[in-house]
């Protein structure tokens, strides 16, 4: 199969309400996303939001460029030789290779993306709501719409956090599980005392506590911790996985598409996760319908708990004509469910596109 033509958008879709993390607060998501058309007529997409907390060397500049710089290189070449050449360029790029691969694996119909059977994949939603008074009617809301995995964002001031955490730990009354999520904002200091503070009633986690590049730190708070310690913003690839399951405290690592570079190496990553005796947790909170989609299929044999693929849930209006499937707390696939990117939807809500084919190898803006 050869590659016909490559377009590429540099996407800003507005969300339904603001989605608050310890260090910025997302009005928008602002994902690149490529298309790659073939000769016979099959597309595949990709897609990866790239922040500089989360990458490591890569910002949305330097994805952008890349893409472009390779929809020039791939335009007319076959879909494997592509894959072959986009391979190497993961270690240093992962987010934006992967939005290239995975669109490649889209056109070859990986097994993986291929449902042959219903699947149901449960998803976890977010406690917006930072005011303790208010967190009762959220949380009864959550529970009413058929979630029963929370995710809690920590890492403002250690004090405020933990009543907060108690606040919704008293509303959800065992009926859920709740994940915290620090997203690496507190100090070693900061991440012991609210650790080991912590009531561990009903709590599944406590994620990356601290800065990505400390492990002594985050080490240190899971070794004081009252509930096992998640790493995600430390995980890049096997190396760091294996790092991992050498922490004491640390009982889940996190991995998502965008840092695994394909859904082949994605797959391998959480088998080698369990295989570790730790426990695999999968999916990206600012992803659209694409990535979203990508990580349940693999999540159905991969993972046995709450997928945090869920940006799609967070957006004004669907990238697919035909949304992803979801009811009562989960995607559910009925066989043979596959994706209808909404294309024009999406130049609509691009501030950028490139497209280059075979016949000029030139971006058309």
């Amino acid at each position: 199969m050869k590659i016909d033509a490559i377009e590429i958008y540099r996407a800003e879709i507005p969300l339904t309400v603001p989605y608050k993390v310890s260090r910025r607060t997302f009005t928008v998501f602002d994902p690149l996303i490529a298309s790659i058309r073939t000769r016979d007529s099959r597309i595949g997409w990709g897609e990866a939001t790239i922040t500089a907390d989360y990458a490591v060397g890569e910002t949305p500049q330097t994805g952008w460029a890349f893409l472009k710089a390779w929809g020039e290189r791939l335009a007319g070449r076959e879909v494997a030789d592509a894959k072959a050449l986009l391979e190497p360029e993961i270690e240093a790029n992962s987010h934006a290779a992967s939005i290239l691969i995975s669109a490649l694996e889209m056109i070859e119909r990986s097994p993986l993306l291929t449902i042959g059977a219903p699947a149901v994949v449960p998803l976890l939603v977010p406690v917006n709501t930072m005011d303790v008074d208010q967190v009762g009617a959220e949380v009864e809301g959550s529970i009413a719409a058929g979630f029963r995995t929370l995710k809690v964002k920590v890492g403002f001031d250690v004090d405020a956090d933990l009543r907060r955490v108690a606040a919704i730990q008293r509303a959800l009354a065992g009926r859920a599980t709740i994940r915290l999520d620090a997203n690496q904002a507190f100090s070693v200091e900061q991440g012991r005392h609210f650790a080991a503070a912590l009531d561990p009633t009903g709590i599944e986690l406590f994620e990356q506590p601290c800065d990505k590049a400390d492990w002594a730190a985050n080490a240190a708070v899971a070794a004081v911790s009252t509930v096992p310690v998640m790493l995600d913003e430390s995980i890049y690839g096997l190396t760091e996985i294996e790092r991992a399951a050498t922490v004491k405290g640390v009982g889940f690592v996190k991995v998502k598409l965008k840092k695994l570079g394909s859904l082949a190496r994605l797959e391998a990553a959480l088998h080698r996760i369990a295989a570790l005796g730790l426990t695999p947790v999968l999916g990206d909170g600012t992803a659209t319908d694409i990535s979203c989609w990508m990580e349940a299929c693999v999540a159905r044999t991969t993972i046995t708990n709450a997928g945090e693929n869920n940006g799609f849930l967070k957006l004004a209006a669907p990238l697919f004509r035909n949304p992803l499937p979801f009811a009562r707390g989960a995607i559910r696939f009925p066989a043979g469910w596959w994706p209808d990117v909404d294309e024009a939807c999406l130049r609509g809500l691009s501030a950028e596109t490139a497209r280059f084919a075979t016949v000029s190898l030139a971006a058309a803006h």
